[in-house]
């Protein structure tokens, strides 16, 4: 069989191949967390090529989801439709998040710092932000209870910043001593482990710092460093992302997002 054909960069969006990226790291997990949006369309994407026993459980209360369009929301009914079960979400927290039982929370973010501690609460002071957001959500019970965490989003410098307005979920909390602190706070999760973005993807190194392994394809290293506020570690081997496949670009825009709502 001879491999995929790749496409060329003109023929897809820096969301596309975001979303192409972040399904391809879902490679042989199991159980993953996920809310709407971006998160959704990577973890479907997933399940229809690199993943295909990949379980996906919603905030709602849903567990073994297989939604028959893209949900809308955490409440749009498409959710249920052919689930394995459907809980309170007193019961999906405590006894699947809680228990141990999800092996990938992903999430999103309005600002990271370089440890992966994650904001998606407030933009400036918390008592007189200039913006407010949505807030934690369970988000942040995901990135302490997932065994790791994903994280993808858009970068700029407002948001890959030295130190987040708000720490709404704890990632590596302050480096190399994040892993002690969170086992004492008795923490399920490893914390972050891969970064998505619209340019590369990261993963973390064994002092908890996020390191840029992966340049997405007319993507320079200038252009990343021109988008964030501190100055990157760099992998010894800095690799150019695949492109997304025909087939891949296929599921998203025909059967995933077909209104390019996401992807655009």
């Amino acid at each position: 069989m001879s491999p995929p054909e790749p496409v060329e960069a003109a023929d897809f969006s820096a969301s596309e191949m975001m979303i192409v990226a972040a399904a391809r790291e879902l490679a042989g997990r199991h159980v993953c967390f996920v809310g709407v949006g971006l998160p959704n369309i990577a973890v479907n994407l997933a399940k229809l090529t690199v993943a295909t026993d990949l379980e996906l459980v919603y905030e709602a209360g849903v567990f073994g989801a297989r939604p028959a369009r893209l949900p809308l929301s955490i409440g749009d009914p498409t959710i249920v439709t052919r689930a394995t079960a459907v809980t309170s979400m007193f019961e999906l927290f405590g006894f699947y998040l809680q228990g141990g039982l999800i092996d990938v929370g992903f999430l999103g973010a309005a600002q990271i710092d370089r440890f992966g501690n994650i904001n998606s609460t407030v933009i400036g002071d918390y008592a007189h932000p200039t913006t407010r957001l949505p807030g934690s959500g369970g988000a942040c019970e995901i990135a302490i209870n997932a065994r790791e965490v994903f994280v993808i989003m858009r970068q700029s410098r407002r948001s890959f910043v030295q130190r987040i307005d708000f720490r709404t979920s704890p990632g590596n909390l302050g480096g190399a001593d994040g892993a002690r602190i969170r086992r004492e706070q008795g923490w399920l999760g490893a914390g972050p482990s891969v970064v998505i973005t619209d340019l590369g993807v990261y993963h973390f190194d064994a002092g908890g710092v996020m390191r840029l392994d992966s340049l997405h394809p007319g993507v320079t290293l200038e252009d990343v460093q021109g988008k964030m506020a501190w100055q990157p570690a760099v992998a010894d081997r800095l690799i150019e992302t695949a492109p997304p496949t025909a087939e891949e670009l296929r599921l998203v825009r025909d059967v995933l997002d077909t209104e390019g709502i996401y992807t655009r």
